[in-house]
């Protein structure tokens, strides 16, 4: 019986040691993430965000909100991270790859999430940090299931009839010529 609770107090230091280290490793790309988001705002680049790719513990890029530089609204520090580290690795499947943020990713960082198979996300602050220094709500609301798309003024309306007919044909037509992955 005293290997059972031996085995038990191992496991359970093991286990804790374990995620002592994760926080550690987290903690220090996060610490970069945070770096580039004060980096972004000091050269005037964009807002406060700093998003870093992370592949087999190395720094793969590390950027920051760049809408105001580039006159880009897609410009956010994830997209540009992801978009400078599918251009390093020469790939956009980074399902090997994970990725800190700064802030919790608006409906359009984490959909770049996604898209590029990225297999971990971690954020510091909540939406609400950028939400109360004057940042859009309607993408907390978003996040959280809680919005309404009309907050951003924008009609959104699906074509009827021929135009719709051909923008969904091309899907077909095109399948066995374009593979993503």
């Amino acid at each position: 019986m005293k290997y059972v609770k031996d085995s038990k107090k191992t496991v359970k230091t093991h286990v804790l040691a374990t995620f002592a280290a994760v926080q550690d490793r987290d903690h220090k790309f996060l610490t970069k993430a945070v770096e580039e988001a004060y980096r972004g705002v000091d050269c005037g680049d964009g807002g406060p965000f700093g998003a870093v790719v992370v592949r087999n513990d190395e720094v793969v890029v590390s950027c920051h909100n760049m809408v105001l530089k580039h006159t880009d609204p897609t410009a956010h520090a994830e997209v540009t991270a992801i978009r400078e580290a599918c251009k390093k690795l020469g790939k956009i499947e980074l399902s090997d790859c994970e990725i800190y943020a700064s802030c919790e990713p608006c409906p359009m960082c984490f959909g770049a999430v996604h898209l590029s198979r990225i297999k971990r996300l971690v954020y510091g602050a909540k939406a609400e940090a950028a939400i109360a220094i004057g940042f859009d709500d309607f993408i907390a609301d978003a996040l959280r299931g809680t919005g309404f798309y009309q907050k951003a003024n924008l009609e959104i309306k699906k074509a009827e009839g021929n135009g719709a007919l051909i923008a969904e044909q091309v899907f077909e037509k095109t399948k066995e010529k374009f593979q993503m992955y």
